[in-house]
């Protein structure tokens, strides 16, 4: 099965606030681009991939995406997480109605090809699946099957609430890349130890990270 990777991604100025700790006012945004662009990369070099939709309404974000092969489709709803997610979702079935879809966090800059590939073949044998992320308590993909909603449930608790909407969870080990999103500095670094991308890895390498 091929599929279609809906990832959002809010403005660049409001984003990961939490590396407050890590990375200065000004660094945050470069930071959450570089993140951006190496979970695009790494997507869009995966084998079950067809085409990556990135949700957004930074103009400079979707510019540099764009360039990397991704299509860009505008925040329209502008209502949060789960908003931009359903409208990503319905975007991309508006061209292609029988599309997999795939809901993918943005913040995943040690993503590896061959460790998504895993997890998108292993969710195609449910009509929704989830992967939790490293925390154990978020999401970091959700998939739905042709002819399935996506019905997101991202925020505070996500793996708890996408098991109660009925999606199956997905218990694969080996594919750390794929659960490792970051918010803290205490995520980059464990990020950086699985090895992140060349964009993470240049904006990074002036950071005191924690742990470290």
């Amino acid at each position: 099965m091929q599929w279609t990777l809906v990832i959002p991604l809010k403005p660049l100025a409001r984003a990961k606030s939490r590396l407050a700790d890590t990375a200065a006012d000004g660094v945050r945004p470069g930071l959450a681009l570089a993140f951006a662009q190496d979970t695009v990369v790494a997507a869009l070099s995966c084998r079950a991939v067809a085409d990556v939709a990135v949700v957004t309404d930074d103009v400079l974000a979707g510019r540099e995406l764009a360039a990397l092969g991704a299509r860009i489709v505008p925040d329209a709803p502008r209502n949060g997480l789960n908003a931009a997610l359903g409208h990503g979702a319905d975007a991309v079935r508006e061209i292609h109605p029988d599309a997999a879809v795939a809901a993918l966090n943005a913040d995943l800059p040690a993503l590896r090809p061959l460790e998504l590939s895993r997890v998108l073949d292993a969710a195609a044998e449910f009509p929704r699946a989830f992967l939790a992320d490293a925390a154990t308590l978020g999401t970091t993909l959700l998939a739905a099957a042709p002819g399935r909603e996506l019905s997101p449930a991202f925020g505070t608790d996500s793996r708890a609430r996408h098991r109660l909407s009925g999606a199956a969870e997905l218990g694969l080990a080996g594919v750390d890349s794929v659960r490792q999103d970051v918010d803290t500095g205490e995520d980059l670094r464990a990020a950086l130890a699985l090895g992140v991308g060349r964009y993470t890895a240049a904006v990074s390498a002036g950071l005191l990270i924690p742990g470290s």
